[in-house]
Formats: structure tokens, C-alpha cells, sequence
């Protein structure tokens, strides 16, 4: 059985009932492969790059992955808040620097890495608008990375923009925890969350990765359902 291991932030880690309704797109992305692949889920909230090997998780994916197995790394949110020395890592330096040990934990183990940029979050500046946004350095080293590296890359980060320009502001708020007082027994509280995901933004943007996996094709479109219209 081949292996998909994700190493990446909340965006994409598996949630339970404690926080439901988030849903991370690492927990949905099983209904757009084939069942002989498998995901491996160690997306965990919070952590940048550097947060994320400094608490041994990539060492914990070292550890298991293997020949024929992908390794997603999908890194931004975090790797970008300067206030947090324990998880900032700048652009175009420790960023691209700490990619690059993924890759390599990746090819040492005759697995093959894939390169995934950053969620955009729910930024417009009205309705239809959206600002520039707070990934876009990040986005360019990733990027970089993988040419440098020669690793495929999926460009979630633009195709979230455009989903989001396309839907609007108001029409998007389902995809986020972006809803009113009273909407879930288990969240009461109103919630105006502009990065975290419900079920149907999980979907969605799942959604957009495995069209990027079918334009790289080759083996990376091998791992997707025959009859997905993309």
C-alpha cells in the first residue's frame, strides 16, 4: 500500500470532536485517492517549519516513511509570525532552508516530496476584494525551493485566491469557522475565524490539490479516483 505522510499546519491536521466543526483538508483528502493509498496525517496545529522538526515530528515521519511513499509538506502560517522566535523562520532563508531538509528526508528514504503553498486566508478588503494577502513572500520561496530542488510543487495558495475572489465574501464564509452564535451544540460561541476550516472548505480546497496532482500526472496522478471531474 503506498503511503501519503503530510507534514503541515491546522489547515491540514485531522480533528476530533473537541473541535469539531474544523476540519482539516489532511482528514478529507482520503475521498479523492484510490484505496490503495493511504494518508498519514501528522499536520499538527500551530507549528511552523521549525516548530514542527524542532518537536520531532519530521524525525517521527523519517522514522516510518519509505520507498514509494509521498511526503506533502505544506508550510506558511506559521513559518510568518515574527512575534514567535520558537516557530518564525524568515522567507527567503531559514524557510527555504528548513523546505530543503524535508526534501531530503523525503529522497533519503526513496520517497517522493511534494511541495504544497500555503492556504490563503479570508482576507477581502470588501466584498469582492481580496487584499494582497499575508503569504505571498512565503509562497515565492516555496516556490524557489522547488525548482531549485527540482520537486514538484502544487500552487493551493493561488488556487484558494481565485476560489475565494470567485465566491465572494459573504458565499465563502462556510468554507472557514466563520459563523453566527448557536450554529453548533459543541461550538455555542460565535466565531469569526479567518484561517481555520469547516467541512465543505476542507472539501473544497482538498479538492484543488488533487487537480494539481493531476496536472503534474505521472505517478502523482495515479494516486487520484479514475471519475473525478476536476
Amino acid at each position: 500500500m503506498n503511503r501519503i505522510f503530510w507534514a503541515a499546519d491546522s489547515t491540514v491536521q485531522t480533528n476530533d470532536y473537541t473541535t469539531y466543526p474544523q476540519t482539516g483538508i489532511g482528514q478529507v483528502f482520503p475521498l479523492f485517492i484510490k484505496p490503495e493509498y493511504q494518508v498519514r496525517n501528522h499536520a499538527k496545529n500551530g507549528r511552523s517549519t521549525k516548530s514542527f522538526m524542532d518537536e520531532g515530528r519530521l524525525k517521527a515521519i523519517e522514522e516510518r516513511i519509505g520507498a514509494g511513499d509521498f511526503l506533502f509538506i505544506q508550510f506558511g502560517h506559521n513559518d510568518e509570525k515574527k512575534e514567535d522566535p520558537t516557530r518564525y523562520t524568515e522567507p527567503f532563508s531559514t524557510y527555504m532552508e528548513n523546505l530543503e531538509t524535508f526534501i531530503r528526508v523525503a529522497k533519503d528514504r526513496s520517497a517522493y516530496p511534494v511541495l504544497i503553498t500555503p492556504l490563503e486566508r479570508r482576507c477581502f478588503m470588501d466584498e469582492k476584494h481580496l487584499g494582497i494577502g499575508a503569504h505571498s513572500d512565503y509562497v515565492a520561496a516555496m516556490k524557489q525551493t522547488a525548482e531549485k530542488n527540482n520537486v514538484p510543487l502544487v500552487d493551493l495558495y493561488s488556487m484558494s485566491r481565485m476560489e475565494l475572489k470567485k465566491a465572494g465574501e459573504k458565499n465563502c464564509r462556510r468554507w472557514y469557522m466563520f459563523f453566527p452564535e448557536g450554529e453548533y451544540k459543541n461550538h455555542p460561541e460565535k466565531s469569526e475565524d479567518n484561517t481555520h476550516l469547516r467541512y465543505d472548505g476542507a472539501v473544497n480546497f482538498a479538492s484543488l490539490i488533487a487537480r494539481g496532482l493531476r496536472e503534474l500526472g505521472g505517478i502523482y496522478a495515479d494516486m487520484l479516483l479514475d471519475d473525478m471531474n476536476l
